[in-house]
């Protein structure tokens, strides 16, 4: 069986995640086992038109970047979002809770009329083109990552979770953080990153998006039981969740 052409593509982010992928150091070498990449412009020079599955990275901002993405669309059998910026807009999204004028001005100033800088509301990924799988967070998780990929390279479902990151966190005995007095975005937010930040000693800013049916009643009983509010909650999730579905 002939490996798949794997092509990777930047938007609007830090490329953050892309750098996560150059950093696998020996893990890549085995993933190149699987798949054949022809474009990566982080990592290699060559360009190809022709490609079997492209992974984009990044937030669309512009209307050029809608076409281009359109374009790598139509040339794709399979497409992955990458990292929060694809999947849900990630913290690019903040922007769109403001005056896009007011925000145009405040970061640009004086070249806020130059066309290459004239953004427009963010969107994921998802709002432009159809996504055929998400690897999700901020940065993504690398074995979660390889995993995708190669489930992809030899034609196999990638079973990815669905539940919350409390699920995770409490599988590592973790103390909850809400007993700390912070509070945590784990009780709404997709797992399949280990509960890295919980284990770290740091609250859940769901990164990775909300999972697809929150447990709404659950999550106020707990923000209750600790003396907190729906607002409070809703304050946090701005971060990464600004304008998203399944918000509270």
């Amino acid at each position: 069986m002939s490996k798949p052409r794997v092509a990777i593509f930047d938007f609007a982010c830090c490329e953050g995640c892309q750098l996560q992928i150059v950093d696998m150091e020996e893990e890549i070498i085995d993933l190149l086992s699987v798949i054949n990449p022809v474009e990566w412009r982080e990592a290699m020079s060559e360009q190809s038109e022709q490609f079997d599955i492209s992974i984009i990275e990044g937030s669309i901002t512009r209307v050029e970047d809608e076409e281009r993405l359109r374009s790598i669309r139509e040339k794709s059998k399979v497409l992955v979002a990458l990292g929060a910026c694809a999947v849900t807009g990630g913290v690019n999204k903040l922007k769109n809770n403001f005056d896009l004028d007011d925000v145009k001005q405040f970061v640009y100033k004086d070249d806020a009329k130059m066309p290459h800088l004239n953004t427009s509301k963010t969107k994921a990924v998802c709002e432009v083109v159809k996504v055929d799988y998400n690897v999700p967070g901020c940065p993504i998780d690398v074995d979660e990552f390889a995993y995708i990929v190669r489930c992809l390279a030899i034609g196999k479902e990638p079973d990815l979770p669905t539940y919350s990151v409390c699920v995770e966190c409490k599988k590592k005995g973790n103390i909850c953080r809400f007993e700390y007095g912070e509070l945590c975005l784990g009780p709404i937010t997709l797992a399949g990153c280990g509960a890295k930040c919980p284990t770290e000693s740091a609250a859940c800013f769901g990164c990775r998006g909300w999972v697809e049916d929150p447990n709404v009643n659950a999550a106020k009983d707990v923000l209750e039981e600790y003396g907190l509010t729906v607002d409070d909650l809703k304050s946090k999730m701005k971060l990464f969740g600004s304008q998203q579905e399944n918000t509270i």
